[in-house]
This record gives structure tokens, C-alpha cells and sequence, in this order.
């Protein structure tokens, strides 16, 4: 039941009340509507509607039976006569196999008081088996990809992340359409030929190009900032969405990025400085958190915004101890890294939130994960304890140096100072003299500067 309570809390980001849960223990999914007969009617008494799957296929007429439909209407002075709803195929037939397990049903107070608007499936259905369950009930019917794509249509605010979201949409969309009744005809000009289902999709197939190329627009300009940013030391925080990530980051930066109590809240990667500022600087990214069954789409959309954390020179797992589930999230996490090859990267992980825990509970926790950083983003002296923990992580790798600064090449003292500790700083007729702390590849790099 825990995955239910999670697709609760994806719903109630859509700004849904939840009014009651429906499960059914079957072996497989039902080929045409996910339930069976009797969990389709218990659900459709939630939404209104009939629980019924009917057909919206057109029915097939032979010649003997328009002739005798003919016949009826004459014999009926021109009145139309009803054709029996619900014929035609559905699914091959398969509607209602495998129909056991009916011991676990809604819950909660009368039907009469709990209208539903939406119904939500935590699995991921067919095109099919969309459209028989929005028959059935009535209603709008969303799977699990579908909540999750309608979450993050809204809460996109960046142009790379919009545009993100808008592809994914569009390829989770394109598969669903369907033919509206009475517009199967051919169309006439551009795309002669094509009925209007076709050049729809044809239509979606087009747009999703046209922002596939804007969106490469866009990463080549975020690329080239990572670019210049490649020697700084960075950090990217990490970890379901909901851990605490945002405020993480704004407790370790000073900065206002936005948190809130909301699975998804953050989309846009956002980049910050440590503070209190560390010498050399140290960079931190928050960034979109995940969840189990994150749609591929999204995960290949979102793949220039993940690579903030493939680029990374430390990763923090954040997970939400207060959640009984924190451990198969963290499982979650690690998968969607692995995914796109961030596995090997250094990493610390931060059991957030042991303000809501017990003190045998935060004990046990330390046992079971002594190698982790306990803390709470709202406790000012954890969060300096977890700055301190990420300098000395950067301080271990850094090794000591000196540079001559001649005075003709005094314009390079700013680059000295943003990527090396300066220990000590004289001057003589030669220039300036520098002892340093910094990593080998920056001090390198600082050198190579100066014979240029």
C-alpha cells in the first residue's frame, strides 16, 4: 500500500483531494481495463459512472442487416431505430479475465458524498486500457506517467525546463490520441491522404523536432557555462523528491531558492555558492529530485539537467528519514545515477530530518549507517557541521604549491585567488610570490597560465 500513498501525495501536487483507494490482487493487469467486473463497477460508483466498458467502435454492417434497419425506420414512419449499445469487440475480448482477489475494496464514508474527478492508476496502461477505464467510469483517467508528466508541466518555470517537459508530454500524449467520431474521412491539401488521426500525430511528430532542436539551443548555452565553471569544486545534492534537497540548499548557500512541502517542487537546477564563502570557492547544485517509476522521457529529457550531478566532484544523498520508505528510496536514487553513469563518483549521505525522530530511533539509524551525516536542514549547527564535512573533503585532495606572479601579468592574480587558498602572499623585484593550497589540476592549470 505504500505505493498507493505515494500516488496520494502525486495527486494532491495536482491539487487533488483524495477520496478513496481501490486495490485488486490479481496475477496481471486485466488486458482491457486493469480491474475486474466487479472492481470496475465499486470504482465507477466513486466517478458516476456505469462501470461498464462498452465500445466506441464503430459497428460493422452487412448488406442483409442496413436492409433491415431500412425496414425499420419505414415501418416506424421515418423514426430511427436504436441500435443495442456495447457491441463490437473490446481488447480481443479479454475484458474481465482473472477476476479474483475482490476482498480489498474503497474505503472510506458513502459514495453519495465522494464524487470523484479523477482517477489515477499507479501503473503504467496502455492506450486501450486508458480509454475503456475513462468508458467505464466517466471520468478523466491518468496513469502513473501521466500524474507525474501533469506535475511536472506545472511546475516547470525554466525555457530548458519547459521545454523538457513539453517533449516528454508530447511523446506520452502522441500514442493516445484517438479518432474522434465521424472524422475518420480523408483530409484534402497538405498531408492529402491522411486521415485526421494521422496528421495529428504527424502534427506532434513535427513539433517534438522543432523543440528537440531549441532545446539543444538552449543546453549548448548551459554547456558552455559548465565549461567555465569545470575547475571550480562542486557539489550536487541528490536524492527523492520531497528529501529536503531544496532546503539543504538553502541553508548551506544563504540563498532563496524556493521549498516547499511538494513532491517536484524544484525542476530547475539551480547553482549556488557555499557560505560562508570557501577559499577556493566551492559550488553547490540542487537538483530535480526523483521517484520510483520516473518515466523514461522524462529521465532522457532531463538529462542535461542531471549531468549537474555526473559532473560533480561530490554527491550528497539526501534522504527523508521520517520516511518509512527512505531505504528503497535510496535504492531509487542510485538507479536513476547509475542510468546515466554517475555510480562512481565520490559520495556522502545526509539522513535528513532526524528532528522527527526519536532518540532509540536516531540511535539505531547511527548503528545501521555509521558512515552518515545525521542532521536537520532547519538546525543552523548541523548544517555548519555538514559545511565543514564538505570542506574537508575538498582540503584532502588539495596539495601545497608556489607561484611567481611577474608584474606584467598581475591580471592573473584574481584567477589565483578564485581557484587556490593563498597561504601566503610577498613580493620582490621579480613579482609575486604565492604559496598556495590547491587541487593538483588547478594548480597545474595556474601554472600553465603564467608561462603563456
Amino acid at each position: 500500500m505504500a505505493d498507493l500513498a505515494e500516488l496520494g501525495r502525486l495527486v494532491e501536487t495536482l491539487g487533488y483531494d483524495v477520496v478513496a483507494t481501490i486495490s485488486q490482487r490479481r496475477a496481471a493487469l486485466g488486458a482491457a481495463a486493469v480491474l475486474g467486473r466487479g472492481k470496475l463497477r465499486e470504482l465507477a460508483a466513486y466517478t458516476g459512472g456505469e462501470g461498464e466498458i462498452g465500445s466506441s467502435a464503430p459497428q460493422r454492417k452487412d448488406k442483409a442487416r442496413l436492409r433491415w434497419e431500412a425496414e425499420q425506420r419505414e415501418a416506424e414512419e421515418g423514426g430511427e431505430g436504436d441500435l443495442d449499445e456495447g457491441e463490437g469487440e473490446v481488447d480481443e475480448g479479454e475484458a474481465y479475465e482473472g477476476e479474483e482477489g475482490d476482498e480489498e475494496g474503497a474505503e472510506g464514508v458513502p459514495v453519495a458524498d465522494r464524487q470523484a474527478t479523477l482517477v489515477a492508476i499507479d501503473h503504467d496502461v496502455s492506450p486501450s486500457q486508458l480509454r475503456n477505464l475513462e468508458r467505464a467510469t466517466g471520468t478523466q483517467v491518468l496513469d502513473r506517467t501521466g500524474v507525474i508528466i501533469e506535475i511536472f508541466h506545472r511546475h516547470a518555470r525554466s525555457r530548458e525546463a519547459k521545454l523538457q517537459v513539453e517533449i516528454a508530454r508530447l511523446s506520452y500524449v502522441a500514442p493516445r490520441l484517438r479518432e474522434s467520431p465521424g472524422t475518420s474521412e480523408r483530409q484534402r491539401g497538405k498531408g492529402a491522404g491522411e486521415s485526421a488521426l494521422e496528421l495529428d500525430r504527424r502534427r506532434i511528430r513535427d513539433r517534438i523536432a522543432e523543440l528537440r532542436e531549441e532545446l539543444a539551443a538552449v543546453q549548448r548555452d548551459h554547456s558552455v557555462r559548465r565549461t567555465l565553471r569545470r575547475d571550480a569544486r562542486r557539489v550536487a545534492l541528490v536524492g527523492y523528491t520531497n528529501a529536503g534537497k531544496s532546503s539543504l540548499m538553502r541553508a548551506l548557500t544563504a540563498s532563496e531558492v524556493l521549498v516547499a512541502d511538494k513532491l517536484f517542487a524544484t525542476l530547475d537546477t539551480t547553482v549556488r555558492a557555499l557560505q560562508p564563502e570557501a577559499k577556493p570557492r566551492i559550488l553547490v547544485s540542487d537538483t530535480v529530485g526523483f521517484i520510483k517509476k520516473l518515466p523514461h522521457d522524462l529521465v532522457a529529457s532531463f538529462r542535461s539537467t542531471l549531468d549537474e550531478a555526473l559532473e560533480a566532484s561530490l554527491l550528497l544523498f539526501v534522504a527523508d528519514v521520517s520516511d518509512p520508505m527512505y531505504e528503497e528510496q535510496l535504492t531509487v536514487t542510485r538507479s536513476v545515477l547509475g542510468e546515466i553513469g554517475a555510480v562512481d563518483i565520490p559520495s556522502l549521505l545526509l539522513l535528513n530530518k532526524v528532528d522527527r525522530l526519536t532518540p532509540l530511533q536516531r540511535e539505531a539509524l547511527q548503528q545501521e549507517h555509521p558512515e552518515a551525516v545525521m542532521l536537520s536542514a532547519k538546525d543552523p549547527a548541523d548544517v555548519a557541521a555538514l559545511r565543514d564535512r564538505i570542506v574537508a573533503f575538498f582540503e584532502a585532495s588539495m596539495v601545497e604549491g608556489e607561484l611567481v606572479l611577474p608584474y606584467g601579468k598581475q591580471s592573473l592574480i584574481g584567477e589565483i585567488y578564485e581557484n587556490a587558498r593563498v597561504m601566503e602572499e610577498t613580493y620582490d623585484e621579480q613579482g609575486g610570490k604565492f604559496r598556495l593550497r590547491a587541487h593538483p589540476t588547478a594548480l597545474d592549470r595556474l601554472r600553465s597560465l603564467l608561462l603563456k
